[in-house]
């Protein structure tokens, strides 16, 4: 088992997940993921930084008695499991070692795996912790993306171990990318699934660690980033209010009315000069359509109304979107129906956490006649006029 030197005296002990395909049974991984470790060997003390996920123990545990470590200090950066679940295994192997992290996160812990009061450090915002001729600063950095979330800066070395901050699900042989068109759509997919709910509070949080010089930034997943501007510059457009002219246009159609009006409507809107990113929402991937909607000006749900409501996949939709809190600036509902129901005002309910324009919204009964299509064709220059004024 080799074992990769990021610096002098720095080491990178993280396991790729090749296979796995399903993270918090929630978010799909098309690409797999990492768990990434570190270890900083200072002239007098040794830090872990973070451990592995548990089913990647026994492999960090291996790599650590390969290089014949001797820690003194497990640094925990964040209390979720993917990052903390062999702590308790790594006390077990270094029982003198003390457990370092902040007060939260001790909390955490302490109810997540049972580690004891006696193994904690704790440390606030600022402090730091010296290894000999190796310095850790611990920068708080909450709500990124749990409450606890800090980071750990190593100043000597310019390095920033920023744990979920700046991650990527990605499983890869190489310790770090510069192609940046490889990199450029699995940041994106991460930021959207796990940073889009804290946008606002990210803004805080980089210009936090603005205020430190880093040469490397060495996230919990997916490879390091050694050419960091390009990094911080992609946060910095995805945390803006900024957004594109794009239309993220999501449907389900039961009996094809509702996709004869998609249809026509993505017709228009092409012939418009719009940008449209179509998901069928029977087969499409929720993370696909995250990413889609990280600067994507409007939102578009399409839906047949079953019984007196959305299609569950509808549903399903709009819950996704109120949770990752997209700064998309118009929402329309379109869709069909057979004898009535209330889909527009359940579908506009689900989404109280959005700021955003809710256009008129456009719902048929059965199949769409001519004059349901010039409706259609009437919102395309709708969405296309505010867009040219956004």
């Amino acid at each position: 088992m080799s074992l990769r030197t990021i610096k002098p005296n720095i080491y990178f002990l993280g396991s790729e997940d090749w296979d796995r395909r399903l993270f918090d049974e929630l978010i799909t991984l098309p690409q797999g993921t990492s768990y990434n470790s570190y270890l900083v060997v200072g002239n007098e003390k040794t830090a872990l930084i973070d451990t592995v996920d548990p089913t990647k123990g026994q492999e960090l545990i291996d790599k650590l008695k390969q290089i014949n470590a001797d820690v003194d200090y497990i640094i925990v950066n964040h209390a979720e499991q993917d990052h903390s679940g062999t702590l308790p295994e790594i006390i077990q192997l270094y029982p003198r070692a003390l457990v370092v992290t902040n007060n939260k996160c001790k909390e955490l812990l302490k109810n997540l795996l049972l580690i004891p009061e006696e193994k904690f450090y704790t440390v606030d915002d600022g402090d730091t912790l010296a290894l000999g001729g190796k310095t850790l600063e611990f920068i708080f950095t909450p709500w990124v993306h749990w409450p606890e979330t800090m980071v750990t800066y190593l100043r000597e070395d310019k390095l920033l171990f920023s744990c979920d901050f700046f991650g990527s699900h990605m499983a890869t042989s190489e310790l770090s990318i510069e192609d940046e068109n490889k990199l450029y759509s699995p940041l994106k997919r991460y930021y959207a699934e796990i940073m889009m709910p804290f946008r606002k509070i990210i803004a805080g949080n980089i210009n936090k660690i603005g205020k430190v010089d880093i040469d490397i930034i060495a996230p919990s997943h997916g490879p390091l980033h050694k050419n960091v501007e390009f990094v911080l510059e992609l946060y910095k457009e995805w945390i803006s209010d900024k957004t594109n002219a794009e239309v993220v246009l999501t449907y389900v159609s039961m009996h094809g009315s509702t996709r004869i009006m998609v249809d026509h409507l993505i017709e228009s809107l092409v012939n418009k000069g719009m940008v449209v990113k179509p998901f069928n929402l029977v087969n499409s991937d929720t993370g696909d359509i995250a990413e889609a909607l990280v600067d994507a000006s409007t939102l578009i749900i399409a839906t047949p109304t079953v019984l007196t409501g959305p299609h569950p996949l509808a549903v399903y939709l709009a819950y996704l979107a109120n949770i990752l809190r997209p700064k998309t600036k118009y929402l329309l509902i379109i869709g069909s129906y057979g004898w009535g129901g209330r889909t527009v005002e359940q579908l506009k309910n689900m989404i109280s956490n959005l700021n955003i324009e809710i256009m008129e919204p456009v719902l048929v009964k059965g199949l769409p006649k001519d004059e349901d299509l010039e409706k259609i064709e009437k919102l395309a220059d709708e969405i296309v006029l505010k867009n040219r004024s956004n």
